[in-house]
């Protein structure tokens, strides 16, 4: 994981090793508290950067307020009564002389501040109006006495910060105050030519600029200001990775296309498209370079990327090295191996499985066959990264889904061979400028076109009540030969749970297509046994397969022309675009139906865009829009940093400026030996611990 420093002069103590419970008016108890939103010292408390501010500079009269609009407002406190409502809820109701006349302040379930709220004392709300028959009225959620306090509250622009149980706004904000008094000035760490092409506001007192500005306006300057300092150093950080990778040489080499490559892609059913041409080139020349290959391929679901993996592993295998592919979950490693056994056995490749969840028996035979060279490809999860498994001459690893996995757990994969070359795949859609900045050390190669003659799959949303028009949908596509997907329930995270409701599922749907063939597949049926079936199928000998979400990925079967999604509400949308791509694989007209009722507006938003929306990029757009970076991109898992202070999608304007600005700065001090450079080398050493070993 990443994380988070700042370089400050040797005679003040480092804000990053400081910790913040030894700040006053902490203690360990809220140190526990902030620890929940992951301060645990001054500097991680000091970049909890505020989710907005409000202007409580200017008090109008309530009557010009709106009911539920946020007001303040200031008076001389004349009465205070407390009464219990019939709930049970207590109501303290506070009576306030102010400049526009009477109002009233209003607390739910706060009893204790009776012994605050004294008569003929001053007091400034902030809250909801109401405008009640006597006089109007605020709903508080945050007041300030005037007693002892910094006037942190009120009568300037206050900053709003993200919160956890029993800490308020008003504690938070006063021991952010109090921290920004004892941290010392940042030394600049941005060359001053920068900070001048781009109009970027020094660096001594911008977070005190961030936390309590004098203006809107100052706030913002402040925030970009940090916003390019993170993104510049993120860029520096990976780039600089790049080139220590790029800097080693393999010890293998490989020949031009022989017979297995040639082998493999004479028994393909169809012949490769342009663009799958095109990504094969890019491949197979990085492979056959001195330098190790580092290159991400991206394509939209059913663009072909296994194919071109497959080239590559078979690649390997004619040039006497060995190749690894990783998936994230074991679900999809069998998937892999089950689709990429066929196509290698055509080229007389040898290919194995190894999963945590294999016997120990069959485990052992197939780490022998490993580490003695026999098996020529494996494919497998997170396992392949432990520490018995031993590779003969490792040339080739293949990792799927990136963003599920670590650097860490990628780099772990290399460690098994010596520099082999490095092809990362994904289905998820990103677009290329943050492709750039989170993957900014690999190449990017993307296949951005299906297979011509493919029709777009009509998708369409129906509640649990219209199930009778699926029915009637499947009933048709049936008798014309197709074939349908009905994907049953996603329930939690429990593959047993998910079985049970596909069991339930298939047994419903067989008195409803009598005379048709329903067959059954979940992850908890052994590996020969869904080969059987996923055969079957193929074959056509099984006219509706009922399945959990195994057939995510790796299904080819594009006599399929219906897919039925049943709770799709609880799907993500990259998962439901994922499933709908198993159909609309022929030149038929498909159908991809959503079934779900009552659904949260999150949910339904995720529904209306697939109902929508086709083209994977565009719904990675939206995709991204409705979660944010943080959340799509996974990246507490991902191995990407969480960026405190950036938003990449707010801020993406500033990606491709920073990452020139980075390669820039190297080109001119690639060892970081200039006054700037071992400035940055440090701050990048404080912020993201991972990258740093690269930065060397």
């Amino acid at each position: 994981m990443f994380n988070l420093g700042i370089i400050v002069e040797v005679r003040t103590p480092n804000m990053w090793e400081k910790r913040v419970q030894y700040l006053k008016g902490v203690g360990p108890q809220r140190a526990r508290l902030l620890a929940r939103l992951g301060i645990s010292t001054v500097g991680d408390l000091l970049f909890h950067v505020p989710r907005r501010h409000e202007d409580r500079t200017r008090c109008r009269p309530l009557k010009a307020y709106q009911d539920g609009e946020l007001a303040t407002a200031e008076g001389e406190v004349a009465a205070v009564q407390q009464t219990r409502a019939r709930s049970g809820i207590t109501v303290l109701r506070a009576a306030l002389r102010g400049r526009w006349g009477l109002f009233y302040a209003v607390w739910f379930n706060q009893p204790y501040l009776t012994r605050v709220l004294k008569a003929g004392s001053r007091l400034t709300v902030t809250g909801k109006v109401r405008h009640g028959p006597y006089a109007p009225e605020i709903q508080v959620t945050e007041f300030e006495t005037g007693e002892g306090e910094e006037g942190l509250n009120s009568g300037r622009i206050v900053p709003i910060y993200p919160l956890t149980d029993k800490l308020s706004q008003r504690i938070l904000r006063g021991i952010v105050f109090q921290a920004l008094s004892e941290a010392a000035a940042l030394p600049e760490i941005l060359p001053p030519r920068m900070l001048e092409e781009y109009g970027l506001r020094e660096r001594h007192g911008v977070l005190a600029a961030l936390h309590f500005p004098e203006s809107m306006a100052e706030a913002e300057r402040a925030r970009r200001r940090l916003v390019f300092e993170e993104l510049f150093l993120l860029q520096l950080a990976i780039l600089r990775r790049r080139q220590k990778v790029v800097a080693q040489e393999k010890s293998h080499r490989y020949s031009v296309d022989g017979v297995k490559v040639t082998a493999l892609q004479k028994s393909l059913p169809f012949a490769l498209t342009r663009e799958q041409e095109k990504a094969w080139r890019e491949i197979s020349a990085d492979m056959t370079n001195a330098r190790p290959m580092q290159r991400l391929l991206q394509g939209d679901v059913g663009a072909g990327k296994t194919v071109v993996a497959a080239l590559a592993l078979a690649k390997a295998a004619e040039n006497g090295l060995q190749a690894a592919l990783m998936a994230p979950t074991e679900i999809l490693a069998e998937q892999h191996y089950l689709s990429l056994k066929s196509l290698l056995r055509s080229a007389d490749i040898k290919a194995a499985l190894l999963t945590g969840g294999l016997k120990k028996e069959r485990r052992l035979l197939t780490l022998e066959a490993i580490v003695s060279g026999e098996v020529e490809v494996v494919v497998g999860t997170h396992a392949l990264i432990q520490e018995g498994v031993v590779f003969r001459r490792l040339g080739l690893t293949v990792v799927d889904e990136q963003h599920r996995f670590g650097v860490r757990q990628r780099d772990l994969l290399r460690a098994k061979g010596d520099c082999p070359d490095v092809l990362i795949m994904t289905a998820t859609p990103i677009p290329r400028t943050l492709a750039l900045t989170l993957y900014g050390d690999l190449d990017l190669t993307v296949i951005g076109a299906l297979p011509p003659g493919r029709k777009p799959v009509k998708t369409v949303w129906l509640k649990p009540a219209e199930k009778a028009r699926l029915y009637r949908l499947v009933q048709s596509e049936i008798k014309k030969g197709r074939q349908a997907y009905f994907v049953c329930p996603l329930i939690e995270e429990s593959e047993q749970l998910s079985a049970q409701a596909a069991i339930k599922l298939a047994e419903e749907l067989k008195p409803v297509f009598p005379g048709f063939n329903v067959g059954l597949l979940h992850g908890r049926m052994k590996l020969e046994e869904r080969e059987q079936v996923m055969n079957a199928f193929r074959d056509n000998k099984i006219n509706i397969l009922v399945a959990t979400t195994v057939v995510e990925v790796g299904v080819d079967v594009p006599n399929a022309t219906l897919m039925a999604v049943f709770d799709a509400d609880r799907f993500g949308l990259a998962q439901l675009h994922q499933l709908r791509g198993r159909v609309g694989r022929s030149d038929q007209a498909s159908y991809c139906v959503l079934v779900a009722g009552r659904t949260t507006p999150e949910a339904a938003a995720r529904i209306k865009a697939l109902t929508s929306l086709g083209d994977g990029f565009a719904l990675a757009e939206e995709d991204l829009r409705l979660r944010g970076p943080g959340e799509f991109f996974g990246t507490r898992q991902s191995g990407i940093p969480e960026l405190r202070i950036a938003d990449l999608l707010r801020d993406h304007d500033l990606l491709e400026v920073t990452r020139h600005e980075a390669h820039r700065f190297l080109m001119e001090d690639p060892e970081f030996t200039s006054p700037f450079g071992c400035r940055l080398k440090a701050e990048i050493a404080f912020r993201f611990e991972a990258p740093t070993d690269s930065i060397g």
